[in-house]
């Protein structure tokens, strides 16, 4: 490939980056709207956790209609329509949306608000079917995964200021004495979204992006040849319920913080989003650490880069925190806690069963050790989940697709369905938190990762007796 052809991909391809920008943008931010509705409507945490649970079970079914209507016109729908058409739609989708957060906003209706985050997450469902895809065949297959790792800090810088710029339109500066809250508040921001929807879904639609890139074939042998239905995978079947499993502790973990942190160390809604952003962007730490093997370093180079990528991720969230006015001294000992992410990420040799594995327990533990004790300790237990959870989604997702072959596309939809764990998993956790207290209730979230666990466990054994060996870290282009 020469110079100018990288060039020209490249450029085609950082507009794509501004949608997974916008999935990180308002993921995040429902952890802010948790408290606010709460409050505002007078809810229980099990209702409260319908946020999480409306946006959520969009995903899902979002990829069931993008199944009927691929076999009512007989062919992919994305492969019908093309590929920034299929983004133009799904941005166009999710800035309907936001619409309906004014007239939400205006009669103080709850459920017209989930309609709205249902909304945008449905558009949001279409849009991950086009853009990952996208993502990869924008370029030679062996940095595909270059390609995605990219995305996914975009991603975390998304879920790492979404938190801060809705609390700051709802509270103002953390400065500021107001502290009512108001539902009248929450309509701007989100109407602000929407332009910024629209506006990219023009610019997407006329820029250079290709509407129909060449895809690589992936090969398959006879026995993947005898199978009719990725279903019949187990490594995918058990990986649909690891899928759910994982995003349900991710979103849960977060979307319950601010309930405990009010409870339990008498915090204002507030002064809360920092502890939310920190929590996002220990994800953001976990990737970019996870990414440098994907620019080709060599041994020497790697070792020192293991070590700066999550401290560079710890300063962009310092950055941020600072320009939103917070008081950055509660943060500064969590430089200490991105050690153990570090060590764990050098034991794991890249392999993603191994990493699957050691991250899971470290998942176990953080829990176990934020139920245990109380203060600011529990606060970093509690945030380090986000570090352990960063880089599992690719872990699971490559074991689970891993020999699927000709079915490696009906088996990525399948798993991209199961991104509703993080609604029902954040409900589960919000009602059992009403009966046994909300510390308590985070022992849903170590159940998730023993399952995981599990997972990482028996599934090297799956794979082995269909003849697949993992050496090294899956490739996810391929």
């Amino acid at each position: 490939m020469t110079t100018k052809q990288a060039q020209t991909q490249w450029a085609q391809f950082m507009p794509l980056v501004t949608v997974f920008f916008f999935w990180g943008f308002v993921a995040a931010s429902n952890d802010i709207l948790i408290p606010v509705f709460k409050q505002a409507f007078n809810l229980t945490q099990t209702q409260s956790q319908l946020v999480s649970l409306a946006f959520y079970v969009a995903y899902t079914v979002g990829s069931i209609l993008y199944l009927i209507v691929s076999a009512i016109i007989k062919d992919d729908l994305i492969n019908r329509i093309g590929y920034k058409n299929g983004l133009a739609l799904g941005l166009g989708i999710s800035a309907l949306g936001t619409l309906l957060f004014y007239p939400a906003a205006n009669t103080g209706s709850f459920d017209l608000m989930l309609a709205g985050l249902f909304t945008v997450g449905l558009g949001f469902s279409l849009q991950q079917t086009a853009a990952n895809p996208l993502a990869i065949a924008l370029g030679t297959p062996s940095t595909g995964s270059q390609r995605l790792t990219l995305a996914g800090g975009v991603n975390n810088f998304g879920t790492t200021i979404g938190p801060l710029i809705v609390s700051f339109a709802i509270f103002g500066a953390p400065s500021a004495t107001n502290t009512a809250i108001s539902i009248d508040s929450v309509k701007i921001p989100y109407l602000v979204l929407g332009a910024a929807f629209l506006i990219v879904a023009v610019f997407l639609k006329f820029s250079a992006i290709p509407d129909r890139p060449q895809v690589n074939e992936v090969a398959h042998d006879a026995a993947q040849s005898s199978r009719t239905s990725a279903l019949q995978y187990p490594q995918l079947v058990m990986g649909m319920i690891a899928i759910f499993l994982y995003v349900g502790v991710e979103v849960s973990t977060a979307s319950n913080l601010p309930a405990y942190m009010e409870s339990k160390l008498g915090l204002m809604t507030k002064d809360i989003a920092p502890y939310i952003s920190l929590y996002w962007a220990s994800l953001m730490m976990g990737r970019w650490t996870g990414a440098v093997e994907a620019f080709g370093f060599d041994m020497s180079v790697a070792k020192i880069a293991k070590f700066l990528a999550p401290y560079l991720a710890f300063s962009v969230f310092l950055a941020v925190n600072a320009i939103a006015q917070h008081d950055l001294t509660p943060f500064f000992v969590y430089a200490a806690i991105i050690l153990v992410l570090i060590a764990a990420d050098i034991a794991s040799k890249g392999n993603p069963a191994s990493m699957l594995l050691i991250f899971s327990g470290l998942g176990i533990i953080g829990l176990l050790i934020g139920m245990s004790t109380s203060g600011m300790t529990s606060v970093y237990a509690f945030t380090s989940i986000g570090l352990f959870c960063s880089t599992l989604w690719p872990c699971i997702f490559a074991l689970a697709i891993n020999g699927l072959g000709k079915h490696t596309g009906q088996g990525s939809n399948y798993l991209i369905m199961m991104i509703m764990g993080g609604g029902f998993v954040s409900w589960a956790q919000g009602a059992l938190a009403d009966h046994m207290g909300i510390q308590a209730s985070y022992i849903i979230g170590v159940i998730c990762f023993a399952y995981l666990a599990f997972y990482a466990w028996r599934v090297k054994g799956i794979l082995h007796s269909q003849g697949i060996v993992l050496d090294k870290k899956v490739d996810l282009a391929h």
